[in-house]
């Protein structure tokens, strides 16, 4: 596993984090948490990714920062969103044309998701409340990825 993911793991339960949904991409990252505790999810991404950061400086020989800019985080008060935020999340790496299944991507938790790996960094009682059934994630993900391939492909076939 990553050094991040391993940050990750190490903090998430003293800072009453859980991982719902995750992606790390070469130049960003989605996390999708879900606030356990009275503490701000903000003081856990801040001890993880600073953390992360002298790790990567000290490795690299280098100093300053490593990410442009402040995290940012939405509020996510509808179930329906929720779910669709986690499709967004696992397709990301599909997206950006770094493979061509989400479930070739071993940097996200995809493959928890369907049912392919065990528990990495998952909050296993939210997938089992909103994808009950083993499989059904997976169609709702691969559905939306072939209608976005079909839509792009939509202008140029004839009727």
């Amino acid at each position: 596993m990553p050094y991040c993911l391993d940050l990750i793991a190490r903090y998430r339960k003293s800072y009453g984090a859980s991982i719902i949904a995750y992606c790390l991409m070469p130049n960003h990252y989605h996390l999708l948490l879900r606030q356990e505790t009275d503490l701000p999810l903000s003081k856990f991404v801040g001890v993880v990714f600073n953390a992360y950061v002298q790790a990567v400086n000290q490795q690299q020989e280098r100093t300053g920062t490593l990410f442009a800019g402040r995290f940012k985080h939405i509020w996510i008060d509808r179930d329906e969103y929720l779910i669709h935020l986690c499709r967004y999340i696992h397709l990301n790496p599909v997206s950006a044309h770094l493979v061509s299944q989400p479930a070739e991507w071993a940097f996200s938790n995809y493959r928890e998701w369907i049912g392919q790996r065990s528990e990495v960094l998952c909050d296993e009682r939210f997938m089992q409340e909103f994808v009950p059934i083993v499989g059904t994630y997976r169609v709702f993900v691969e559905d939306y990825h072939e209608q976005r391939a079909f839509d792009k492909l939509n202008p140029y076939l004839f009727d």
